[in-house]
């Protein structure tokens, strides 16, 4: 960075005085007062109050105006962005915008930031320009105390710049979002000509009188911009008036002025002029890169320029100006040329001094990128025997007009030759030459398309000449080797030195088809930089043979699918992480299942506990991953009684069938104690809460004595079993008694019901019932009546209490896919007085 220190001239600065006019609070002499103040001195009949009210109001109105429009602008630079983000996650995940716009949110949530610095964030990654490798010197760079904000400032200047679509927009969206934060007020974008002179094409801080005064700068008047481009480097100064230079609002803003050369590809095209209120700020490496990234944004903007204004418009050649208004009628592109000031001998040099509204370059390129440009310089191959150049020469010698109808005319553009078939017609016309051609309508799209993709494919193209070493690299392929334009491009029969030892055989592969065999070829390596950065590159190559000399061109291009390897390594990964996790849940569920089948065989058939015939049915659910915890006991107590149970522990999985055995086993231990229903509960709830992690169940316990065929039972939150006598079902009475689990104490009601020959009892859980449509009381009353059919179908069958559980189980409403588990006892013998 180049700091001018010449000395001071004639012109002051205001440093009081910002961009947009006098600054609310600025600092004021003392001794300076208005006219007004004056003149309420002079007359104490004047109501100062009121005049200071009324410019008070004013001021803050101004002041609320501006920071509305400063907030609005802010705004409109975030939509953009995440508008990036957004069809960046389109293109990515090939989802719908509405998709990518609650993604977008998500992952800003995860990852505990903004939807505006995760966009940005993402666009950093995709992009690999100078902005993203700021952002990543700050990530690495502590000593930044505004590291993230500055690559959000930036990255927010360029969406709002590029949805913007003009030079204008990206003065104002680089004025409000990167450089005012920095404490600049004034910002504007010159556009260079081939004359030395300057446009101004975009600008934002200056008052409208202002721009329109130093619209357009004459060749020889030395500003700061001038020197920038003379020096080709960035020029600051501490303040205007120390560099005695003029320049666009000298007089409003006279404090520190900065200009960084724009240009793209090795050619400069504008300046970025940058203005502070008061000294020049000391600039550091960091704040030198973002304000070289905005310079690189600008010459982005000035390639799309349309304002063909300066010199050539203005230009007092009545001549020139006359067809200029003939070639605007024209339907077909076309260029009027001149011949250079200091072209007197051949071969001519030429320049373009206009283009017509109907203009389109077969390449795709912007008007503001041909006009004022040499002929040779935006067309460099129309200097080729028999090309384009050579035709214009002959006819402004001669003046003979040329016709021709399938010319060939090409261009180079990022260093790949763009080709197309056209009408051409050249005349002269005075001092000048007029260029009229006809293209295929699909050519300057399809130029456009080449363009985009290969900047957003990370593709850069190239040219080897085997007959005469030459090489030809666009910037991109400069970029991916991490070299500069400036260095010696690698010829391919050098490029296995330059890639990881592993793949220099892909490498000799590559070239033994390429030039041994004259066949396309393709490969994929590591490119090992000079930076020490490794590349996953794909080069593909076609031979270009000389029907006389053999193979003599190479033609081909780079990619970079860094990205996408990386990708595919993590899909790879987690698709392995994927089918372990699944191994190792069905090994889960298969342990879950011989668990759950040595504690509960499903048994098939009745048995015989004294007076009762018992019958079992356990229904799995449907997902082997949902296996439950859902058990029943029936068994003979020391005492003489009989156990009757079923549970069912909340959840599913190994926790819930080991949580199951435990409860089961427990109770069986504690029932041998002799307590009643109400009491095994009450102590199983205790070893539930204590012994036991966040497990929870229900659990319904009846002890039934055959001597008096009394059963004595209690739940513990779970469904009431259901009675079923002479053909007459009812579910037994809500007892009191919360879930095991919940609380470290509780307490459960007991009831005691006498039961008759005849009677079946049936105990079960809630996935026999449970709908997700109707509620409990609904799907018990429904079990009810379906307990009753099922007595009617069954009859005096043999095995009718098997029948009995099959109907249940086969005609049940649930639709939960939970295990149920579903016990019936049925009494035997005569009746008893």
């Amino acid at each position: 960075m180049h700091q001018s220190s010449e000395p001071p001239g004639a012109h002051g600065g205001l440093a009081a005085v910002s961009a947009d006019g006098p600054r609310v609070g600025a600092q004021r002499d003392p001794a300076v007062r208005p006219a007004s103040a004056a003149a309420h001195e002079q007359d104490p009949g004047v109501d100062r109050g009121a005049d200071n009210s009324a410019v008070g109001r004013l001021a803050t109105t101004v002041e609320r105006l501006r920071q509305e429009l400063q907030r609005a602008h802010a705004d409109a630079a975030g939509r953009a962005l995440v508008e990036m983000a957004m069809g960046m996650l389109i293109e990515r995940l090939g989802c719908s915008p509405a998709e990518a716009a609650v993604q977008l949110s998500d992952l800003a949530a995860q990852a505990d930031v903004s939807v505006l610095e995760l966009a940005a964030d993402l666009v950093n990654q995709a992009a690999e320009d100078r902005i993203s490798a700021i952002a990543r010197d700050f990530v690495r760079s502590s000593a930044e105390p505004a590291a993230d904000s500055a690559a959000l400032r930036l990255r927010c200047a360029e969406a709002h710049a590029l949805a913007g679509g003009d030079t204008g927009a990206a003065a104002r969206s680089m004025l409000d979002q990167a450089l005012r934060p920095l404490g600049a007020v004034a910002v504007a974008i010159w556009a260079a000509h081939p004359d030395q002179s300057l446009s101004l094409a975009g600008s934002a801080g200056f008052s409208p009188q202002e721009a329109t005064r130093w619209r357009h700068v004459p060749p020889g008047v030395p500003t700061p911009a001038r020197r920038a481009l003379d020096e080709r480097a960035a020029v600051g100064y501490a303040t205007l008036a120390d560099a005695a230079l003029p320049s666009i609002g000298q007089h409003d803003v006279g404090g520190g002025r900065l200009a960084v050369p724009a240009g793209i590809g090795g050619r400069l095209t504008g300046v970025l002029e940058i203005c502070w209120p008061d000294r020049l700020p000391a600039l550091s490496q960091s704040l030198e890169r973002q304000f070289e990234a905005l310079a690189e944004l600008a010459a982005a903007t000035l390639e799309t320029w349309s304002d063909l204004g300066g010199t050539e418009q203005d230009a007092p050649d009545a001549h020139l100006e006359d067809l200029r208004r003939l070639v605007d009628g024209l339907s077909d592109p076309c260029l009027i040329l001149q011949m250079a000031p200091d072209s007197a001998e051949m071969p001519l040099e030429f320049t373009i001094r206009y283009v017509n509204p109907a203009f389109v370059d077969f390449a795709g390129r912007p008007a503001g990128a041909i006009v004022g440009a040499g002929l040779l310089e935006a067309y460099p191959l129309a200097a080729e025997a028999g090309g384009l150049m050579e035709k214009v020469e002959h006819v402004f010698v001669t003046g003979e007009p040329f016709r021709a109808t399938n010319m060939k005319l090409t261009a180079m553009v990022e260093g790949v030759p763009l080709s197309a078939r056209a009408r051409v017609s050249i005349s002269r016309h005075g001092d000048s030459v007029a260029v009229v051609w006809r293209l295929d309508d699909g050519t300057p799209r399809v130029a456009r398309l080449l363009q985009h993709a290969q900047r957003l494919g990370r593709i850069g193209g190239f040219e080897e000449n085997l007959q005469t070493g030459q090489i030809a690299w666009n910037e991109t392929v400069y970029e991916l080797h991490g070299l500069s334009p400036t260095a010696q491009p690698i010829p391919l029969d050098q490029l296995a030195e330059h890639v990881h030892p592993d793949d220099q055989h892909n490498i000799g592969r590559f070239l033994r088809t390429l030039l041994h065999h004259e066949r396309p070829a393709s490969t994929a390596f590591r490119l090992q930089r000079p930076d020490g950065v490794a590349r996953h590159i794909r080069i593909v190559a076609e031979p270009v043979r000389d029907p006389d000399a053999g193979l003599r061109v190479v033609r081909g291009a780079y990619q970079d699918i860094s990205a996408q390897h990386w990708t595919e390594v993590a899909l790879a990964a987690t698709r392995d992480q994927l089918i372990q996790t699944e191994l190792q849940a069905a090994e889960g569920n298969r342990l879950v299942l011989q668990l759950q089948h040595a504690i509960m065989p499903p048994a098939r058939g009745t048995f015989s506990l004294h007076d009762l015939q018992v019958a079992v049915r356990y229904r799995p659910a449907e997902k082997e991953h949902l296996v439950g915890g859902d058990w029943y006991d029936t068994l003979t107590l020391p005492s003489g009684e009989v156990l009757l149970c079923v549970g069912d522990v909340a959840g599913h999985g190994i926790d819930a069938a080991t949580g199951m055995v435990a409860l089961r086993n427990a109770l069986r231990g504690l029932a041998a104690t002799g307590a009643g229903p109400a009491q095994l509960l009450t102590w199983l709830n205790s070893i539930t809460h204590q012994l036991t992690e966040n497990l929870t169940a229900t659990a319904a316990c009846g002890l039934y004595d055959p001597a008096t065929r009394r059963l004595r039972w209690a739940r513990a939150g779970h469904l009431p079993p259901v009675l079923l006598r002479e053909g007459r079902a009812t579910t037994l009475p809500q007892l009191g008694g919360i879930l095991l689990g919940v609380l470290e104490q509780a307490e459960y009601d007991e009831d005691e019901v006498h039961l008759q020959p005849g009677d079946v009892l049936v105990m079960y859980t809630d996935g026999l019932i449970e709908r997700r449509d109707q509620g409990l009381q609904t799907s018990l009353a429904n079990l009810v009546a379906l307990t009753e059919k099922a007595d009617s179908e069954s009859g005096e069958r043999p095995n009718s209490l098997e029948a009995r559980l099959d109907h249940l189980l086969r005609y049940s409403g649930s639709d939960t896919d939970d295990d149920t588990c579903l016990v019936g006892v049925s009494v035997q013998g005569p009746e008893r007085g």
